[in-house]
């Protein structure tokens, strides 16, 4: 069956197109557009107009390609900010009448599980994995082993909610750093039991932070999924590519090699989360996988 996945996120839409055929998943089309819907929800608690139209201009390129692919079925799915949003439910409605999306609003159970779904397709991973799925809003955090999710839980971590909370100055000063990686430890240390923590073996990286990451020590340029794919990420190079990146402004962060310009203004509070992240589990490194929520929302649209 071929499917269209739409994942509207707090800092990036994405668009998948793919055939599903007895539980594998073969891309067509693939993107991702940083569009910063959840821009201000923290501190206001709405979706503001801006960053609405910002994503109804790159739906009504999605709209098109969804079309002329001829795809059988299509979704949309919404995360943290529409869940944040007192105006959520009236944005979810107006992706599902202007684009004939319908609009899912996942809770966040239901994002941890696709996202593990999708990290964990025809892998032959052994022992007790943690999938890290860093998003703008949030950071989903899902323990399992062969594919059956233990533990999962989403956190109020993420790279537009931290920037916007702690980072002030341009660059961001090291007390601005500090503060916004112990928020983010204590994020994670009272979601996630210490037992829990310490039985995980591996882990999987997935979403922006991880794969810009993974091209940043690629030096990637243009971006190379096929590269990022598996590409392991330990902590010294992550807390190597966090000193760098911390110490620039913007603008001259936007030019390091293999980093798209977009997400600069959040790449420092990603790599300072996964750090965390990894630091909580007592985990060295962190496989990054293209396969993440999109392929298990695909997977689960196919089989419905």
């Amino acid at each position: 069956m071929r499917v269209a996945v739409v994942d509207i996120g707090t800092n990036s839409t994405r668009l998948l197109i793919a055939d599903v055929d007895a539980g594998s998943v073969s891309e067509l089309d693939r993107r991702s557009i940083v569009t910063r819907l959840g821009e201000g929800v923290d501190a206001t608690g709405q979706l503001g107009d801006a960053p609405q139209e910002r994503v109804f201009a790159v739906l009504e390129e999605y709209a098109a390609a969804i079309e002329a692919a001829g795809c059988e079925a299509r979704t949309a799915v919404m995360t943290s900010a529409v869940r944040d949003a007192s105006n959520g439910a009236a944005f979810a409605a107006r992706v599902r009448d202007r684009y004939g999306l319908e609009g899912r609003t996942l809770s966040g159970d239901e994002e941890a599980n696709f996202s593990f779904r999708g990290a964990t397709v025809g892998g032959t991973h052994e022992g007790r994995l943690l999938v890290v799925d860093i998003g703008g809003g949030s950071t989903e955090l899902v323990v399992g082993a062969q594919r059956k999710v233990e533990f999962h839980v989403s956190t109020q971590a993420g790279v537009v909610r931290h920037s916007e909370r702690h980072l002030h100055t341009d660059p961001p000063t090291p007390d601005e750093l500090a503060a916004l990686r112990a928020d983010a430890r204590g994020v994670i240390a009272a979601a996630v039991p210490v037992e829990v923590r310490l039985r995980v073996d591996d882990a999987i990286a997935v979403a922006g932070t991880a794969t810009q990451g993974a091209a940043i020590d690629l030096g990637l340029e243009p971006y190379d999924p096929a590269k990022v794919e598996g590409h392991v990420l330990d902590r010294p190079t992550l807390d190597a590519q966090l000193a760098l990146l911390a110490s620039l402004p913007l603008e001259q962060r936007r030019d390091v090699r293999g980093l798209d310009p977009d997400r600069a203004p959040t790449i420092v509070a990603g790599v300072a989360i996964l750090l965390e992240v990894l630091g909580a589990f007592e985990l060295g490194h962190a496989t990054v996988s293209e396969r993440d929520i999109l392929w298990g929302v695909a997977l689960d649209l196919a089989s419905g």
